[in-house]
């Protein structure tokens, strides 16, 4: 892609209300658009890195036996009644239709996963199943604030698994969550991600969040030393809760414990049979018994983990992004304007292309070598290749490594091998 046919652009500056590092970022670099507090346009390469997050999701719900479906968003008033959460649930969107009909925008789905189900589940032989889906999500938040993190509109993951036994539960649980460490992972999150206890509330005695690590985050979570395990702020003075979480617990242990701020990027809960009871979903056992399935509920913002990955990978110039998420794996920058050089530019962005690489080619005019460099720091693309008198001089290209700032002049067919590797 050529920039100067790319519909966004970098600015110095951003609206008042953009107060937070992912926010800031994000819009400077021009990957999103705020219309409103808690509402945002993603932009080309805004957009491609959402998709990326969320393919390295796709990939690994259907590498544990997850089938992805796509649910309605827009959902009528009875079902939420059945399950007694249309007036207990806050954040609701509430809304008039044709004929005065009450509707519902999809916070979560619980509500419509189980009558599906319905359909579908009759005898033990139908279970296990799990389905999942990607979809818009709405929650009508008071205070829509830090940019991704906190929206009226986001993008979610919400897979959900239907048991015969708390047994079988359990495993597939541990399943999803070795599935989320992958994804964090792949995401560049993986070594400040931390599986963190956290209270089950109605559903369970404990559910589990993953908690990325930052100086920017806005919840408290313990870490038990020595382990990849934390502990939310909620529960830490709950000594009953302690005993139960760490093998030979001793009074006043807790005080040991690292305490450090963190942003919420998953969560996963176990749901027993609440909405399988709620919507009379049931199947047939082996002994001719009927049965209510055990649910299991799992949750990711894809686009709460990307302002996540904005906030965390990121240094004083811009964005930083891994390479699995990055809009592009290079980013071909031309410091040279007269139709020579222009023309060994687009020779090397043909090159580039014919090979299979993602690239975004700087081919602006007018605009001077440090404000492009300054934009490309800030895009946060991998790799940065700069063309200029002196690199054709030397026949060379030169390389910069974003994460690392590392730089030299090599030939253009090591550019190429380094971007295949």
């Amino acid at each position: 892609m050529k920039q100067t046919q790319l519909f966004q652009k970098t600015t110095k500056e951003v609206k008042q209300t953009d107060i937070s590092r992912n926010a800031e970022l994000l819009t400077k670099a021009g990957y999103v658009n705020q219309l409103m507090a808690g509402a945002y346009t993603y932009l080309p390469m805004g957009l491609s890195v959402l998709n990326k997050i969320e393919k390295i999701i796709k990939e690994e719900m259907n590498a544990i036996g997850a089938q992805e479906i796509l649910m309605p968003a827009l959902q009528p008033k009875e079902v939420w009644e059945k399950t007694g959460r249309y007036d207990t649930i806050d954040v609701l969107f509430k809304l008039k239709g044709a004929g005065e009909r009450d509707f519902v925008l999809g916070a979560t789905h619980e509500e419509v996963i189980t009558p599906l189900a319905q359909t579908i589940i009759n005898s033990y032989k139908d279970l296990p199943t799990a389905a999942y889906q990607i979809q818009t999500k709405f929650r009508n938040e008071a205070r829509a604030k830090s940019g991704l993190l906190r929206g009226r509109e986001f993008r979610m993951k919400d897979l959900y698994s239907f048991h015969t036994t708390q047994e079988d539960l359990d495993e597939y649980y541990e399943k999803v969550s070795e599935a989320y460490k992958r994804v964090y992972e792949r995401c560049g999150l993986g070594h400040i991600t931390k599986k963190t206890y956290a209270s089950g509330g109605a559903f369970s005695k404990y559910s589990h969040e993953y908690q990325t690590i930052t100086e920017y985050g806005e919840d408290i979570i313990y870490i038990i030393p020595g382990t990849d395990t934390a502990i939310n702020k909620e529960i830490i003075n709950d000594k009953e809760a302690l005993k139960d979480i760490i093998p030979n617990y001793k009074d006043g242990m807790e005080k040991e414990f690292e305490q450090v701020k963190a942003i919420e990027v998953g969560n996963i809960f176990k749901l027993g049979t609440k909405f399988s009871q709620a919507c009379e979903l049931k199947y047939t056992d082996k002994d001719g018994s009927t049965k209510y399935p055990i649910m299991g509920c799992y949750g990711i913002g894809s686009s709460r983990l990307m302002g996540a990955i904005a906030e965390c990978i990121s240094d004083d110039k811009g964005l930083i992004w891994p390479k699995e998420i990055a809009p592009y794996q290079a980013h071909l920058i031309s410091l040279v304007f007269d139709e020579e050089g222009m023309k060994i530019c687009e020779e090397y962005y043909n090159k580039l292309k014919s090979n299979g690489i993602e690239v975004l080619f700087d081919d602006r005019t007018g605009i001077q070598a440090g404000e492009k460099l300054k934009d490309s720091d800030l895009i946060g693309i991998p790799n940065r290749f700069v063309i200029s008198k002196k690199t054709i001089e030397q026949n060379k290209i030169e390389w910069t490594e974003r994460l690392t700032g590392k730089t030299e002049l090599i030939d253009f067919d090591k550019a190429i091998s380094i971007l295949k590797e």
